[in-house]
């Protein structure tokens, strides 16, 4: 919904140098030949002009179906996957955020190829700051920075796997943070793909100051 964006509208639809940045996000995985189909996932309401102002107008023909969202992110997953249909439980799916317009082709085929020998992946960068843990405004602990990276999308999976994954978690009531934690929590190993630092999630006024300059460095 892009409550921290304060732009008065959802930051999807937010133009990044004349174009939407979903349109942004979407075009790459139009450009990757190992995408097949996609699937957009959005609040109801705003279906048809999800339809209207970025597939139609830039005319994304791998676009299958707009899927309507769920109350959390998990639940709008949930629904693209069961949107999906009837499909090989080998094939491999790849859920990504909208509004990380950088994603390249290259991160997309890497991520895909790990799911497709490995089962999971996540695209994911090493940290750079030292973290802490606190606990009531005290540091308890300082891990080793070598074993902390942040996770990023696009994360792929082989459908059966993450779609009973998906199954089981709604049985549970069991809401995690990312797809990943779903095979986590089930167990199960997940690879970790290199991702890049500018594939950033644009969240806040800052982050458009941010793509803007990427995308002004890139021209």
């Amino acid at each position: 919904m892009g409550k921290r964006m304060g732009a008065g509208s959802n930051k999807q639809y937010l133009m990044l140098d004349g174009m939407p940045i979903l349109a942004r996000t979407v075009r790459t995985f139009q450009e990757a030949g190992c995408i097949d189909a996609i699937y957009l996932v959005s609040p109801e309401q705003e279906i048809p002009f999800c339809r209207s102002e970025v597939v139609e107008r830039y005319g994304f023909t791998k676009v299958r179906a707009i899927v309507p969202g769920g109350s959390e992110r998990q639940h709008s997953v949930y629904n693209g996957l069961r949107a999906i249909g009837d499909i090989n439980p080998d094939d491999v799916v790849l859920i990504h955020d909208g509004v990380r317009p950088f994603v390249s082709v290259q991160m997309i085929e890497d991520a895909a190829a790990v799911a497709r020998d490995a089962g999971a992946s996540v695209v994911a960068v090493p940290v750079k700051d030292t973290v802490k843990v606190v606990r009531d405004g005290i540091i308890t602990a300082t891990p080793p920075r070598e074993t902390l990276w942040l996770a990023q999308t696009p994360q792929a999976f082989r459908y059966g796997m993450i779609r009973a994954a998906h199954d089981q978690a709604a049985a549970a009531g069991f809401l995690g943070t990312d797809d990943a934690s779903l095979l986590e929590w089930q167990g199960e190993p997940v690879r970790v793909v290199q991702g890049d630092y500018r594939n950033i999630k644009i969240t806040t006024p800052e982050d458009m100051i941010l793509a803007e300059a990427f995308l002004k460095e890139k021209n």
